[in-house]
């Protein structure tokens, strides 16, 4: 039976855009426990403020957060117009009157928006304009069942829901989990059971959560023996997938990739444990084992982890099951599971953000900066995500700190956190990327990381480079062969550096220069110029481009025999053209691009 990944929740902001409005905004975020936005110069306190509205609905919606707005419904619309796309993903979207009197969810109403809308409608006891059909005929969501219920069947929903409103009857079996009346011989059913029964296009299955699932293997077990393992033993004792609530293990197998896929595919979270808390459930073990207590500190790791899981009060339904390199254990509790026990694995998401401005910043990487709890990297980037990283943990480092940064984040991570390393540009691109998994390379003797680091889950997500950036304003610089260097000779020796400028200048690529200049280097740029004259023209086209994608941009071109040291700094990008890039007066102003090709093949094509 398929079952949808859950996402990790995302707490609602709450946005206002006046002080006419401001008095009901605190009113909705107090009774949220949400954060406060405010638009600058119109809210006179707020948790952070924004520039422009649009804007920064936008940024936050694309980040999965649940947007409240205390403002007309037509900002909001219109803010997340351009990215709707898939409702099953989208977060919620809720409009509120500036007085307080009307509460209207206008996206998301069945991933949380009416319920939400209801909710900020009894606090300001006013009303909830719920306008989806099954709500306002039924009051009832179908596809959003309590917490701590799953729907196995989610597809089923909208006809089960068009059979009701039709005027047929519902059969309720098993827990109510809805308002509606039982009809012996109603068209549809809503089955709750902890069984693995199938539904259909008349039939919605509800699974109550009350199972917990412990895994043990060898490391680096084939995932296919676990999940085999698992599917057997759950259909053995005639339990659903739905109705587990969480896999769960020792810490140290954290990092397995069986685990992690079986939590993957039950669509549930991986929870972690430490020998010592497993051992405390050493009494409870059907299976004790004096020679796993030998190895890893415990007398049991499916049974014990199913049963920390599950709680004091609950019970070894399965006890250990193995194959020749996997085990599994389920514990039920009596109540269903809305809250996690153990810790999570532990994600270090390294993110690029762009050159600054938040629209070349990517949707998944504001998305990893929500949904992290700590924000790790040079102060001047954290800064630059704005209201986006406020209510964070943050922990600033200094430029010439980036293995104290890097090691700080992975030491984070390895505690069950979600961190997110952030870094400008792209971090792969002479970023904290590359540090990253250096460190997790590195031996116990080479100044690595801890064990528990090496567990997490680490993550990369692309961001706009500054050669990227840089190549967009000026048109199209990069159109044929490339290349990036840096002229910092801290972390690489000056001569690799020249070898590579006159590799460079001798294959006449398109070059970026990054670090070109500090305020102690100032001979390695003047020296690359000089290099590159030897096998390009004079009039070589350059650009410097500083500060990109910030208010203080700042783009200028320069014949490559003119680029003086003096007006490039260390935020400045140096494009340096090859022998075929043109500067050419375009439209408003001058365009740099480098021709591919194509007249030659075009002329190629008409004489032949």
């Amino acid at each position: 039976m398929a079952l949808t990944p859950r996402s990790n929740p995302v707490a609602p902001v709450v946005i206002c855009l006046s002080r006419s409005g401001e008095p009901v905004a605190h009113r909705v975020a107090k009774s949220l426990g949400a954060k406060l936005h405010g638009r600058e110069g119109r809210v006179d306190v707020a948790d952070a403020f924004f520039a422009n509205a649009l804007d920064h609905v936008r940024t936050l919606f694309a980040a999965g957060t649940p947007v409240v707005g205390v403002c007309a419904s037509g900002i909001l619309i219109r803010a997340v117009a351009p990215l709707l796309a898939d409702k099953t993903v989208e977060p919620p979207v809720v409009s509120v009157a500036d007085d307080g009197s009307v509460v209207v969810p206008l996206l998301g109403g069945h991933r949380g928006a009416n319920r939400l809308a209801k909710e900020i409608a009894e606090a300001l006891e006013s009303k909830a304009a719920v306008t989806t059909a099954g709500d306002v005929a039924l009051g009832v969501a179908l596809d959003a069942p309590p917490a701590g219920y799953r729907l196995a069947n989610p597809e089923a929903a909208k006809p089960v829901m068009a059979a009701l409103l039709a005027g047929g009857g519902a059969r309720l079996e098993g827990e109510a989990l809805f308002d509606l009346e039982h009809d012996a011989n109603g068209d549809v059913a809503l089955v709750v059971t902890e069984a693995p029964v199938k539904g259909d296009d008349a039939q919605l299955v509800y699974h109550p959560q009350r199972f917990t699932l412990g895994v043990g293997c060898a490391r680096n077990a084939d995932p296919e023996e676990l999940w085999e393992l698992v599917q057997k033993t759950l259909a053995d004792a005639g339990i659903a997938e739905g109705a587990i609530a969480s896999v769960n293990s020792i810490d140290l197998k954290g990092d397995e990739p069986a685990m992690n896929e079986v939590a993957k595919r039950l669509g549930v979270p991986l929870r972690l444990f430490t020998a010592e808390e497993l051992e405390a459930e050493a009494s409870r073990l059907a299976t004790p084992s004096d020679v796993v207590f030998a190895e890893v500190g415990c007398h049991g790791v499916s049974e014990g982890a199913a049963l920390a899981a599950a709680g004091e009060d609950s019970i070894l339904t399965v006890p250990k099951q193995k194959t020749a390199n996997a085990t599994c254990a389920i514990a039920r509790t009596g109540e269903v599971i809305t809250e996690q026990k153990g810790r999570s694995r532990g994600r270090l998401s390294i993110v690029g953000i762009g050159p600054g401005q938040h629209s070349w910043r990517t949707p998944e990487a504001s998305q990893l900066i929500a949904e992290a709890e700590e924000l790790v990297g040079y102060g001047l980037y954290i800064d630059l995500l704005g209201p986006l990283a406020h209510g964070k943990t943050r922990s600033d480092f200094p430029l010439g700190g980036e293995e104290d940064r890097c090691r700080y984040a992975l030491e984070q991570a390895a505690k069950g956190k979600n961190v997110a390393l952030v870094c400008s540009g792209d971090a792969g691109i002479y970023a904290m990327g590359a540090l990253v998994f250096e460190l997790l390379d590195r031996g116990p003797d080479e100044m690595g990381v801890s064990g528990a680091a090496h567990r997490v889950d680490v993550i990369s997500t692309p961001g706009v480079s500054a050669l990227q950036g840089a190549a967009a304003r000026a048109g199209a610089p990069l159109g044929h062969d490339f290349c990036a260097i840096s002229l910092s000779d801290l972390l690489t020796p000056r001569e690799d550096i020249v070898k590579r400028l006159h590799a460079a200048a001798e294959g006449d690529f398109v070059i970026a220069f990054y670090n070109p200049v500090s305020m102690r280097r100032r001979t390695l740029l003047a020296e690359a110029r000089d290099i590159l004259l030897k096998h390009r023209p004079a009039d070589t086209p350059v650009m410097l481009a500083s500060s990109l994608g910030r208010p203080e941009e700042h783009v200028r071109y320069r014949k490559l025999s003119e680029l003086e040291v003096d007006e490039v700094d260390m935020l400045t990008v140096v494009l340096v053209g090859s022998s075929h890039s043109k500067l050419a007066q375009l439209g408003e102003g001058p365009r740099m691009y480098t021709p591919r090709g194509y007249a030659r093949k075009i002329d190629g094509d008409l004489a032949s």
